[in-house]
């Protein structure tokens, strides 16, 4: 049976995980397929991940009170239609829509997956089913981009999200018929709706304000509205949580300083690695000249530094405790961040951006392992599971966040860039307008078919050089907020070795 458990867990959570990164891949060709912005593709990214961070706490409530499997499978279901209609969509709206479907399957699936092993195995084997869990999680995140690159590059982008529909079938079969039913019996309550409503609209207003604002401004009424709601939705959600009998995110959490550095450390570091991983790819793709294939390579020495130094990570702990690794971590992975301002257009990969990579890879993985372990073990057992939800919760707000308030930042440095460029051109000034007009494209940006070739590669040169430089500012932010997050970690986590839950509870 364990063997069945697993391997339904391992496919679901692989079609997850695979349209992660391969969607990123995929932005540029269905940004020119579709004639998109840079800020519809925004959307493709941003509606996925909004939906998956703001009901993921309920997605494993729900399974809880109404049946692991139960709630797994709907999830699976929810997730391959909208994977299909995807692969369908004819426009950016309803790819848009579509992407936002597949989040809350996702908010459905991937806890649920977790929540099967842990209840499908003893106490003895659950780590090691877990540790097989993770690291065919891992071979898929490292697959993931090279394979949706080939589909990308060989079929069609479409291909990427039609890839869910034989894997979702044999979940299905597989978790009907050989995983068994489960639920907590003694989840007592209501769900916290309320919550989940108010942090969806809260996150989706800001988010909405951030993306809308380079196009209409920030005095547009839309976006005001928007803003405002945003913050006034979450400052609810807050106020919510600490008056509910059943709160999605219990506040008392967070009177343990590990507990709250660590999500902290969670929220900057892994908005600064959602937003290199955004824009990292549309600059390989539209300015360095790389195919979908090549792109989704480039990341590999990331994913298997980080999977093949997990467990030696996994014992910095035991040795130096928590503080010292996930300080030193977020700094390495800074110097790897700012790496990334360095290259130019067209350098050499294995210079230039290998390094960059490297040094981000080896820092992540000195932090996540004990990042793991120290959030899990800064509450009771009895609320392991809360906490473990509430911190994929933050790492999932935070890429949402950032690729949000990073898409105002390259858009603006863009903008002026290639204002200044232009002017250094000799341009007809209704060349010059129709260039600059189309810069919420970004690199995707159409040049005038009646250019002549010399002007032509000028133009071509300045979105480019515009872009790098946009690129260079998002990837110093980043770096800046890993410090913060390597300070968050100084200042807040205990210098102590942490304590298994069993002994913290007793």
């Amino acid at each position: 049976m364990g063997r069945w458990v697993l391997a339904a867990t391992i496919l679901a959570s692989s079609m997850a995980f695979i349209d992660g990164t391969v969607v990123n891949v995929a932005l540029p060709f269905l940004q020119t397929d579709l004639n998109a912005t840079a800020i519809g593709i925004q959307w493709v990214v941003e509606a996925y991940s909004l939906f998956l961070a703001a009901l993921l706490l309920v997605g494993g409530s729900l399974g809880d009170l109404y049946g692991r499997r139960r709630i797994f499978n709907i999830g699976v279901v929810i997730f391959v239609v909208a994977s299909a209609l995807c692969g369908f969509a004819a426009n950016i709206e309803q790819l848009i829509v579509a992407r936002a479907l597949q989040g809350i399957g996702g908010a459905l699936l991937v806890p649920g997956s977790l929540a099967l092993i842990s209840s499908s195995f003893d106490e003895d084997k659950r780590g090691k089913a877990i540790g097989t869990w993770s690291g065919f999680s891992a071979m898929t995140t490292a697959i993931g981009p090279v394979l949706g690159g080939w589909l990308v590059e060989n079929i069609s982008w479409r291909a990427a999200f039609f890839l869910n529909l034989p894997l979702a079938l044999a979940v299905l079969l597989i978790s009907m018929w050989k995983v068994p039913e489960s639920r907590d019996q003694n989840h007592r309550g209501h769900l916290d709706w309320l919550g989940a409503a108010l942090a969806t609209i809260g996150l989706g207003g800001v988010v909405y304000g951030l993306i809308e604002s380079p196009r209409v401004g920030f005095s547009n009424w839309m976006v005001l509205l928007s803003l405002i709601g945003g913050f006034i939705s979450l400052a609810l959600f807050v106020i919510n949580e600490a008056r509910t009998k059943n709160p999605m995110v219990p506040l008392d959490l967070f009177r343990s300083r590990d507990f709250s550095g660590t999500n902290l450390l969670t929220l900057f570091l892994y908005a600064a690695l959602s937003g290199m991983m955004f824009f990292f790819t549309l600059n390989l793709i539209q300015i360095q000249g790389y195919s979908a294939t090549a792109a989704g390579a480039s990341l590999l020495p990331f994913v298997v530094i980080m999977f093949t130094l997990s467990r030696w990570s996994g014992g910095l702990l035991e040795r130096f405790g928590a503080r010292v690794p996930l300080t030193i971590g977020p700094i390495v992975a800074g110097v790897g961040l700012a790496l990334f301002t360095l290259p130019s257009v067209n350098p050499n990969y294995w210079t230039s951006f290998f390094p960059a990579v490297v040094v981000l890879g080896l820092g992540m993985a000195i932090t996540v392992a004990p990042l793991t372990t120290t959030v899990m073990s800064s509450v009771g057992e009895e609320q392991a599971g809360v906490a473990s939800g509430i911190n994929n919760a933050v790492s999932r707000t935070a890429g949402l966040l950032a690729i949000a308030v990073f898409g105002v930042m390259m858009l603006h440095g863009f903008s002026e860039t290639l204002a200044r460029r232009m002017n250094e051109i000799q341009l007809d000034e209704r060349v010059k307008h129709a260039v600059y007009e189309q810069r919420v494209k970004l690199a995707g940006v159409e040049l005038p078919p009646d250019v002549d070739p010399v002007t032509r590669e000028q133009l071509k040169g300045a979105v480019a050089d515009s872009f790098v430089f946009g690129f260079r500012i998002v990837m110093w932010i980043s770096a800046a907020l890993a410090l913060a997050s390597a300070a968050s970690a100084w200042l807040l986590i205990g210098k102590s070795r942490p304590a298994k839950p069993k002994q913290q509870r007793n």
